[in-house]
């Protein structure tokens, strides 16, 4: 989990009384998980964050299915999705089921005129290309290239761009992303086996706040709803919080890969869990160095998930043809493995430059329409020999 952090101004204890200068009082908000047993902040608002104007009629954001259970080996041309100004607009999910939703974007405008919130899920925001800063109640988020944006159920963001031009691989997860357990002891600090180390996660500043009265426009979504509410005072408008929930940065670039003389199994690359999917981070590593190793993954049935895989940069020695921004999904029940001739390419190799990022998911997926349209129709006979 994200360790402790305290920004801005807290009273010396909780639940007491903090004054300001004028005599009122702050108004407190506890952010809790699991019914106030897990991990928590407490935010110290201007304004109480309950005052609510008006409430919108929601809107159905409908998923068109289009393969329900899929047993076929498929590639998507994510770069294919079409960029739109808004962001909310640019979010496209390609894949799904009860667990997780994973959406492609590429936005081209900064959000000015309204705000979110998902209220169902933590977010994962993976940026493949792109900069700029993630506003929240938290403070100001950079981030850029490579950067995992992790954004906890229940925050309220806005996403400013630097550039028109962005890239992003969406991780909506309807269970708490968590760090793996064999990674942390049993205070939750990360162990030094671990391939990341909490230097590496960035939190935000509580640069400024907004003392701000009036209508400020948030969208929330609850499932396949977006709920246009009507606040009386801005979101952002803390003076202090400290506790565990925020939203952070890791990057891709940060990961360290543990390598073997014999090649090594996913779960090393792993991230981020749920006890409904695992997400792994491939990085440019030292190849296996027993003197008779194959590099390249061996052949093999994943028969409890689905494999999402999401190419970033590099050369990916296991494919051919490979493009940056493409997904591969090998479903379970069907063995997959190197393209033809990787096998005999990587022997004597000594390293890899690739990047991508992985999702495995416990419970077969759904593919939207949306997929079909970026869909490589020809992949699942990429193991063909010529």
């Amino acid at each position: 989990m994200p360790y402790y952090q305290v920004k801005g101004n807290v009273p010396a204890k909780r639940h007491i009384q903090f004054r300001k200068e004028d005599g009122s009082l702050y108004a407190e908000e506890l952010v809790s998980t699991e019914g106030f047993s897990d991990v928590y902040s407490l935010v110290y608002h201007e304004f109480a964050p309950t005052g609510v104007s008006r409430i919108g009629k929601p809107v159905e954001l409908k998923k068109k299915v289009a393969v329900d259970n899929n047993m076929q080996h498929r590639s998507f041309k994510g770069f294919d999705v079409k960029p739109e100004d808004d962001y909310m607009q640019s979010r496209k999910v390609v894949l799904f089921n009860d667990d997780v939703e994973v959406i492609l974007a590429a936005p081209r405008k900064s959000m000015k005129d309204y705000f979110y919130k998902n209220a169902s899920a933590d977010e994962l925001i993976f940026v493949h290309k792109g900069k700029g800063i993630l506003h929240s109640v938290y403070g100001e988020l950079p981030f850029r290239e490579g950067d995992h944006v992790v954004v906890p159920k229940g925050t309220i963001y806005q996403l400013e761009l630097e550039h028109e031009d962005n890239r992003l691989f969406i991780v909506e997860s309807f269970h708490p992303l968590r760090f793996p357990k064999r990674y942390v002891n049993r205070e939750g600090q990360l162990l030094e086996h671990s391939p990341f180390y909490e230097r590496d996660l960035k939190a935000p500043e509580l640069k400024k706040h907004y003392a701000e009265k009036g209508s400020y426009q948030v969208w929330i979504k609850k499932h396949d709803w977006m709920y246009p509410y009507e606040y009386t005072s801005h979101p952002f408008d803390a003076v202090g919080w400290d506790g565990h929930v925020y939203p952070y940065t890791f990057s891709i670039y940060d990961f360290e890969p543990i390598t073997g003389r014999l090649h090594q199994p996913p779960p090393v690359h792993q991230t981020f869990e749920t006890h409904a999917f695992v997400v792994c981070a491939f990085v440019p590593r030292l190849y296996d160095y027993h003197p008779l190793s194959i590099p390249a993954p061996y052949n093999h049935s994943n028969v409890d998930s689905d494999e999402v895989l999401y190419y970033v940069d590099g050369d990916f020695m296991s494919r051919n043809n490979i493009q940056k921004g493409q997904i591969t999904l090998h479903p379970l029940g069907i063995p997959h493995g190197p393209h033809p001739g990787a096998v005999e390419r990587s022997i004597g190799k000594e390293k890899t430059d690739e990047y991508a990022v992985m999702l495995d998911t416990f419970r077969p997926l759904k593919l939207t329409r949306e997929a079909l349209q970026i869909e490589d129709p020809d992949y699942f006979k990429s193991w063909l020999h010529d």
